[in-house]
């Protein structure tokens, strides 16, 4: 496994590729920086998303939506090294057991804070919910805008991409999905 060390040769080599002198005032300490920011950015490796969602509470008989909307997330495009970032929109029934609401932000933060796709984030984080809660239903449906998209090649800044995972209840009954776009718009 490379080291640290290793890595920051890298971001090195890379800056050479870009910039004749690496070594001038700005970039003498870019790499360790680089290698800062990615241990940041990419922290969703070290996260597990049973222990995030391991801590349950009795549901006390509440069997409706619940809903945490508009989580703000980053994430960094597998393809090409750029940011996406959006919101997320997290919904469960539960059958006899809630979680608490930061989890529900925690399970987009695992995640989103890896090399990925949009897709691979909304289906992880509703196989998350369904192993880890067995709810009723949970649907996922995250908006984004990508960096890959906005900065080079098509050149679409405005362009957000639409993901969705819909599961059990949500899948099903077409009155349960209806009954959580109403709460999303609202």
């Amino acid at each position: 496994m490379p080291t640290r060390h290793d890595a920051e040769e890298a971001i090195t080599t890379l800056l050479s590729y870009l910039e004749n002198d690496v070594n001038r005032e700005g970039l003498v300490d870019t790499p360790k920086r680089v290698i800062d920011s990615w241990d940041e950015i990419f922290s969703g490796y070290g996260m597990d998303p049973k222990e995030i969602l391991d801590s349950t509470f009795n549901g006390e008989g509440y069997d409706g939506i619940v809903l945490l909307k508009n989580i703000e997330f980053h994430s960094t495009c597998e393809h090409h090294l750029q940011p996406f970032s959006g919101q997320a929109h997290v919904a469960y029934i539960p059958i006899e057991r809630i979680v608490g609401i930061s989890k529900l932000s925690r399970i987009v933060e695992c995640h989103a804070r890896r090399l990925q796709n949009q897709e691979r984030i909304t289906k992880g984080i509703a196989d998350d919910l369904e192993e880890y809660l067995a709810p009723l239903g949970c649907a996922i449906i995250i908006e984004a805008a990508h960096g890959c998209m906005r900065c080079r090649g098509v050149k679409q800044a405005n362009a957000l991409m639409t993901t969705s995972a819909m599961r059990g209840v949500f899948f099903d009954k077409p009155e349960a999905r209806q009954e959580l776009f109403q709460l999303i718009n609202n």
